[in-house]
This record gives C-alpha cells, sequence and structure tokens, in this order.
C-alpha cells in the first residue's frame, strides 16, 4: 500500500532545533525518518513526501536517506505550503489513484496502528481516520489538537474549536481517492485544511473512524512535546519477557546510556561484542583469586549485563533490528554465561578444594544453559498470551548476574566483620537451584498450554 507524508510546513516552534522541522533529530533519527520507518514495519511499501519549506535541503536528506534504507521515496513539491495542509494532499492526487495511508511528517505513533488501520474496511468515496478517544491524554496539547466528534464509527464534526468532542484527530488517515475530491469542494468554500477535506466528506456519511485504544501517538509541534516524545520512545523499550533485575535496575539505566548511544555511530553488534568483552574480562578476575579481584569481576559482570540491554534498544529506536543481531547477542551470551559461571567456579573451588564445588557448578552451567534454551518456547507462549502490554514472570540472565554480584558484595561486607563466609559457593548454589527450578516449572507450564 501506498503512503503520502505531508512535511511541508514551516515549524517555526521548534525552529531552535534546526532550521527545518522534518529534519528535527529524534533519538538518532530525523522525524520525517522515524514516521517513514514506522509505516515501513507496518508493512507500507512505497512513499510519497509532500515538502515545502527548505523543501531542497530536505529531498536532498531524504535522497540519501532512501539509498542508505533500499525505501521508495518520491517527491513531491508544494509551492503553496504557506497556505492550509490540504493544499500538500492535493499534490498528490495524479499520484493517487487507489486507497493509500495519509501521515504527517511530524507525528510519531505506535506501529500497531497503522498494522491495523491498513486493513481496515473502506468502501469507494470513504475515508477512515486513526482517532484518540482518551481526551485526558498527557502527550497531546489540547490547545492546539484538531478535536472530533463521532458516533457510532462515524465523524459527525471536526475542527480545532468546535466546542462539542468525544476524540482527537491523530493525524493518521486511511483514504480513497474521494479525498481529493472533497478537499477541492472545501477550497472553493475558502478551507484550505485537511480537516476541511473531511468535514466534506462527513457531511456525506463518508467520514468514518478507527479507535486506536491504548496505543500512544505525538504530534512534535514543539520543544515540550519533543521532549515528550523522547521519553515516550524511550519508556517504550521495556520488554514483557524483562526479569525482575531487568525491569527495576538494568532498564532504566540501559536506556540512558542507550539515549546516548543512539545519537553516535555505534552499532548493535559492537555494543554486544562489547558487553561481551566486559563479562569475559569480569570472569578472568574470577580466574585470579582474592576478594578484591571477586569484587572486580562481579561489579564488570554486572554493568556488562546492563549493557547488554543498549544492543537491543539502539536497535529498535533505530529501526536496526536483524535476525544475526539476535542471535548474535545470543551467542554471545551463552559464552559470556559460561565462562563467568566456570571463573565462580574456580574461585570456589580454589578455595576449597572440595569436589562438592566443581558439582554444585556444573548444575549451575547446566542449568544456565538449558535456561535459555527453554526461554524460546517459553516467551513465545507468554507473549501470545498476554501480548505485547505489561509482563509475565520470568527468571534469566538478569537474575544469575546480579546474584553474583550482590553475593560479591556481601562477601566484602562479610570478610571485614566475620572470618569466613562462602558466599561465594552460596551464589553459584542458589543459581544452580533457581535456574533448574525455573527449568522445570516452564516445562511444566508448557505443557499445561500445549494446545495453546
Amino acid at each position: 500500500m501506498k503512503c503520502l507524508i505531508i512535511a511541508a510546513g514551516l515549524g517555526s516552534r521548534l525552529s531552535k532545533k534546526g532550521d527545518s522541522k522534518p529534519l528535527v533529530s529524534l533519538l538518532g533519527l530525523s522525524l520525517i525518518e522515524r514516521v517513514i520507518l514506522t509505516a515501513k514495519k507496518s508493512g507500507l511499501t512505497s512513499f510519497y513526501v509532500v515538502t515545502g519549506y527548505n523543501g531542497e535541503k530536505v529531498r536532498q536528506h531524504l535522497n540519501q536517506f532512501k539509498k542508505d534504507r533500499n525505501i521508495e521515496i518520491t517527491h513531491i513539491i508544494n509551492e503553496e505550503w504557506e497556505d492550509g495542509n490540504g493544499i500538500s494532499v492535493l499534490k498528490a492526487e495524479k499520484l493517487l489513484n487507489e486507497n493509500f495511508i495519509l501521515l504527517m511528517g511530524d507525528h510519531i505513533f505506535d506501529e500497531s496502528i497503522l498494522v491495523k488501520l491498513k486493513d481496515e474496511e473502506i468502501a469507494d468515496g470513504e475515508v477512515v481516520l486513526a482517532v484518540d478517544h482518551n481526551i485526558e491524554n498527557k502527550l497531546v496539547d489540547a490547545n492546539d489538537v484538531t478535536r472530533v466528534r463521532e458516533e457510532d464509527k462515524r465523524i459527525l464534526d471536526i475542527g480545532k474549536n468546535i466546542k462539542k468532542y468525544n476524540a482527537y484527530d491523530t493525524g493518521i488517515f486511511l483514504c480513497s481517492p474521494a479525498i481529493f475530491g472533497a478537499l477541492e469542494e472545501s477550497l472553493r468554500n475558502g478551507d484550505s485544511t485537511l480537516s476541511g477535506g473531511v468535514e466534506v466528506l462527513a457531511n456525506r456519511g463518508k467520514a468514518k473512524t478507527f479507535d486506536i485504544k491504548d496505543c500512544y501517538w505525538i504530534d512534535v509541534d514543539n520543544e515540550g512535546a519533543l521532549k515528550k516524545a523522547e521519553n515516550k520512545l524511550l519508556d517504550t523499550l521495556k520488554k514483557t519477557s524483562d526479569g525482575p533485575v531487568s525491569r527495576h535496575l538494568n532498564r532504566p539505566i540501559s536506556t540512558k546510556i542507550s539515549k546516548c548511544l543512539v545519537k553516535t555511530g555505534v552499532t548493535p553488534n559492537a555494543i554486544s561484542f562489547l558487553s561481551f568483552i566486559l563479562c569475559c574480562i569480569g570472569a578472568f578476575f574470577f580466574f585470579l583469586g582474592g576478594w578484591i579481584n571477586l569484587v572486580i569481576g562481579a561489579t564488570l559482570a554486572q554493568v556488562s549485563s546492563i549493557v547488554d540491554g543498549c544492543d537491543g534498544e539502539v536497535a529498535r529506536l533505530k529501526f536496526n533490528e536483524t535476525e544475526f543481531g539476535a542471535w548474535f547477542d545470543a551467542v554471545l551470551d551463552r559464552y559470556a554465561d559460561a565462562f563467568l559461571l566456570f571463573g565462580l567456579t574456580y574461585y570456589v573451588y580454589f578455595l576449597s578444594e572440595n569436589l562438592l564445588c566443581l558439582a554444585v557448578g556444573f548444575l549451575a552451567i547446566i542449568g544456565t544453559f538449558m535456561n535459555s534454551y527453554t526461554a524460546d518456547k517459553y516467551d513465545g507462549l507468554m507473549k501470545k498470551k498476554i501480548g505485547l502490554k505489561g509482563h509475565y514472570f520470568r527468571m534469566g540472565r538478569d537474575v544469575r548476574i546480579f546474584i553474583i554480584f550482590l553475593f560479591a558484595l556481601l562477601n566484602m561486607r562479610f570478610l571485614f566483620h566475620v572470618e569466613i563466609i562462602d558466599l561465594p559457593l552460596l551464589a553459584i548454589l542458589l543459581i544452580a537451584i533457581l535456574m533448574n527450578t525455573e527449568n522445570i516449572r516452564r516445562v511444566v507450564v508448557l505443557y499445561k498450554n500445549r494446545q495453546y
């Protein structure tokens, strides 16, 4: 399906961030790039971008962007960009003779809106507007947003100044070519806005609504909205599969790191490798022996665990997710886990020379590897059951590494107050018990839901 994007306006309220609003940066990508990549991820393939103010600069930027990302982009020039945004839509009339998606070049939104909207049924002569019924939405500027009054999924009235309304216009449309005729009629009546064209169709009963429910959208029209968009995108990096340590400790830190990394050229695979190296160095310190080296090694391992979240975060923020990247990260994690637990087992055995330590270490390593093996099917099942929102119980790598880190710190404390307490051995034992118990629990859950 084709996609028309309006990016012709001045954007004076964002002028401090750049002289061209579509090119204002948001977490490593320009606004227009983020809109296009979100639409592409939802399944759209062909893009028509209407440019106006500072258009040559925007078009040059997009020409390089489409080469880098291998995206089909057709430029449409609007010399009358100072008039209403309906004019920008009309400029595409000769190029779009089938149903298409219409987006604003400065609206950031949840891709799932488009995934569902593009499959909506639409009759000839109709337009479908995605609306937000949450009129208390903190992401929306209530004084500037276009308001909608709808009933039974039909638009009754639309405009910025209407008094009675029950929804907001998100700027996301599924249009039939009838929108062009409606805009021309609205223009003859002195209204050159897109809302004017929609109102013409609404008066004929041809303007439908699509409820976005709890999906997010933001009109990035000023610096305050830009900050809200940044915070919202960072918030979306939370995963349903995050374990308790990831959710409450690692993720809040890693997102702050990722916020800086997206502004650089560092790739997600490079971040994965950095995390692996940090963990290996931590394991090396375990082999050196001594409580100071234990603390240094465990601290490096915990830092590695935090950095390990950044590769996926940067990939998602910059739309650089690949199957190879996910596989590469998983392979490095398994090697890092083995080195870390083997190093800790050696540390404990070197102190006591008790074969029982090797047996416990073996169970911890086996439990850890089986934990990663069972995760694939278990995560798949739980995501089907709860969707993309919320989270479910999960005991994994974040917990293992944090146990090592915590017990190493406690061991340092006890060494100053008590003669000998073998907390590193207890850490390995706890990991062995937790990981193998978690694996058994997953098998039981999967067995009970084998028909799901």
